[in-house]
């Protein structure tokens, strides 16, 4: 089971900066979505935990007092449960401002697509892809009455450089910047803002792996260096901060943004990084290589 760290590493705000809104985060049990959860209530909101994990989203809830937290089961490929997620959220709550489409599954580290199944494909797409339109439409039925609302999604850096995904996830991903761009122009006339975050990989629990802490740490630094950032370790938290940023008014104005949390990776070339810096690079390759040696291997499942 996932632990989850209800101590929160972010530094203090002066101010709560989703005082008073009511969000919605599916996929908010474990990973991304469970930190977002902790980020969203300290920051003064309303939050919704949408999940299948049951036991872990209600073991959130305890963790974080029950106040102004709830967990409703969720299967975001079912368009009833969608329709009664958000139905139970403004029933209780009275209203919906933030719908952070969150949920989202791998398939496996690499893969060419000459050895893709369409199941793999058709399972992604249904939970990744058709999962987050379900969530969007049915947080515009009720946003649209309320002339306001957030529409956020997860997506992944590999929108912006090719590569870093099997094909059968990048096209789920892609699929998502390109809807939050339409509903970004459909629904600004109704004052409502449509954004998505898009991060490097993040190690998580979501390819059915928990790691210990030592592997878990070799396996966030086997992610920083191949990453372009050095010096900083992309964790949850990190991406919880960028969408608690568009979900708040800090973002008044922001609409239609894919938001890169990549440390800069997807705007180098790493080719001619390599050749402009030759001595740097292989002084960090052998640094690198001498490092895994004495190191356990760990597969890598993340978001990317």
């Amino acid at each position: 089971m996932e632990k989850m760290n209800v101590k929160s590493q972010v530094a203090p705000y002066p101010y709560q900066r989703l005082a008073g809104k009511v969000a919605i985060i599916t996929g908010g049990a474990s990973g991304i979505g469970a930190t977002t959860v902790q980020l969203f209530h300290e920051n003064g909101a309303k939050v919704v935990i949408a999940d299948i994990q049951d036991n872990l989203g209600r073991d959130i809830v305890n963790k974080l007092g029950g106040k102004n937290v709830f967990y409703f089961h969720c299967d975001v490929r079912n368009e009833d449960e969608i329709s009664k997620l958000v139905d139970t959220t403004v029933a209780k709550y009275g209203k919906l401002d933030v719908m952070f489409n969150n949920a989202g599954i791998i398939d496996r580290p690499f893969g060419s697509i000459l050895d893709t199944t369409k199941p793999e494909l058709d399972r992604l797409i249904s939970v990744n892809l058709v999962g987050a339109f379900l969530g969007a439409k049915h947080a515009a039925r009720v946003m649209v009455p309320q002339r306001h609302g957030c529409i956020l999604f997860t997506s992944s850096a590999c929108t912006a450089i090719g590569g870093l995904s099997t094909h059968a996830y990048a096209v789920t991903k892609h699929g998502i910047w390109g809807l939050v761009k339409n509903l970004a122009a459909e629904l600004g006339k109704h004052g409502i803002r449509v954004n998505c975050v898009s991060p490097f990989g993040v190690v998580t629990a979501i390819g059915g792996t928990v790691l210990g802490e030592d592997e878990l740490a070799v396996a966030e630094q086997a992610l920083s260096e191949i990453g372009n950032l050095k010096g900083q370790i992309l964790r949850a938290d990190g991406v919880a901060k960028a969408a608690l940023y568009l979900a708040s008014d800090e973002a008044n104005y922001v609409s239609g943004l894919n938001l890169l949390v990549d440390g800069g990776f997807s705007s180098v070339n790493p080719t001619m990084m390599k050749f402009f810096n030759p001595e740097e690079e292989t002084e960090i390759e052998t640094e690198t290589e001498t490092e895994t040696e004495s190191e356990p291997k760990v597969m890598l499942r993340s978001n990317l």
